[in-house]
């Protein structure tokens, strides 16, 4: 090849450099530093479970028996089609949600979880601030470590749930109740799908104590995880916060503790009970929906309690549209398990649901991170909820509707 027609080599200039090299000032703190890589609930996932001890992780991931119930809630997600509309204004989109008469940024709760600084030793507390920064409302568990008052505290400014499981003492339970309403709890939340404890495999197999004990093999855990273990032995004990004391695992505790007689007599002595919004979580049959409709609830949660309960249940998402078309008139539908992303949330609207309630994709942001990991897992929800809605061309949220997407069957 004639050396006129060779390609010519030079040297770059520097002012040619210079919009190449963006080198960022390095992170000195190592929660931010890691947050930074995070980009979706999978990613917070993955630090979670490098950071927390396994008995942990899996007590937080885990689903019961077989965790079938699991694996279907989130095929459902799977098996929604998206119908986008195109040349819509998309320059601005409106989140904002309307739950049980206040406005919420998202069509989302975070969910009740038990024993939470077992995650984090920050626990409830970080959760509560993170969501009423975000303008979302939290629910406190029944089996919460920290107490009711304390976290109505540690975010004055939030929308506290309370969630509540019948216990064989009506008069704890009675308890508990009225301390919620004293504290400023305006929805109560009553849990009906846990007569007995789930068989979750994972926590029987590690062994999982309530508080950790310190066997030879949780010692050699130690040397892996020496932040947790640190945080967990300097901090407060850990405790559930609506117990004296308890030594023994959790399915012990639920079989000890709650009450398998209960019947839809208990949810009208609630309803006389507690003057605010009345959530009923753990509907898994459209008859049941009408029934706690019929006796006062304000809302229902679709849910098998994220697989944790009967293995081999329907998922949520299936019943999604005959528990709407029966009581979707009269009371609002929320569904729960299985949900990953911001895209399940806008599917999930779109199908009916007025929210989702959400339990690991901020668990795994408060052990990747405590408050921070919390906010960085909400942020990366409505990133996804943002630009799923544009991509379908909807501009607020409220247009969602069986027009914008569909379950394929099976």
């Amino acid at each position: 090849m004639p050396a006129s027609a060779r390609e010519r080599r030079r040297l770059p200039r520097y002012s040619e450099l210079k919009p190449l090299l963006r080198m960022r000032p390095p992170q000195l703190n190592a929660t931010r530093r890691r947050l930074q890589s995070t980009f979706t609930i999978a990613d917070l996932r993955a630090i979670a479970r490098r950071r927390c001890p396994r008995a942990v992780f899996d007590y937080v991931d885990g689903a019961a028996e077989q965790e079938i119930s699991l694996r279907r809630a989130r095929e459902a997600y799977a098996r929604v089609e998206f119908r986008p509309r195109v040349l819509r204004d998309v320059g601005s989109v409106d989140t904002a949600t309307a739950l049980l008469g206040a406005t919420a940024s998202l069509p989302l709760v975070l969910a009740p979880t038990g024993f939470t600084r077992m995650m984090h030793h920050e626990g409830e507390r970080a959760v509560a601030r993170a969501a009423a920064a975000a303008s979302v409302p939290y629910a406190l568990s029944t089996m919460g470590t920290t107490s009711i008052e304390d976290v109505a505290a540690a975010a004055p400014l939030g929308r506290h749930w309370f969630q509540l499981y019948l216990w064989k003492d009506r008069d704890a339970s009675t308890d508990l109740v009225e301390r919620a309403r004293k504290a400023g709890y305006d929805t109560l939340v009553l849990t009906v799908d846990t007569p007995v404890a789930g068989l979750r495999l994972r926590d029987s197999h590690n062994g999982l104590m309530i508080p950790p004990s310190l066997t030879v093999r949780t010692l050699l855990g130690m040397a892996r995880h020496p932040a947790w273990w640190g945080n967990l032995l300097t901090t407060e004990p850990l405790s559930f916060a609506s117990l004296n004391a308890w030594n023994g695992t959790v399915a012990e505790l639920v079989n000890k503790m709650f009450d398998p007689t209960a019947t839809a007599a208990d949810l009208t002595w609630l309803r006389e009970q507690w003057p605010g919004r009345l959530v009923v979580k753990g509907i898994g049959h459209v008859d049941d929906a009408r029934a706690v409709v019929d006796l006062g609830a304000d809302a229902v949660v679709i849910s098998h309690h994220g697989g944790r309960q009967l293995d081999r249940a329907p998922a949520p998402l299936d019943l999604l549209p005959d528990v709407v078309a029966a009581v979707g008139e009269r009371a609002e539908v929320f569904i729960d398990s299985g949900v990953t992303t911001g895209a399940d949330l806008v599917a999930a609207r779109a199908l009916g649901a007025r929210a989702t309630l959400v339990g690991r994709a901020y668990l795994y942001g408060l052990m990747a991170g405590g408050q921070a990991g919390v906010t960085r897992a909400l942020d990366i929800l409505a990133g996804e909820v943002v630009r799923t809605l544009q991509l379908l061309g909807v501009a607020h949220i409220d247009e969602l509707d069986s027009r914008h997407a569909r379950l394929l069957p099976r």
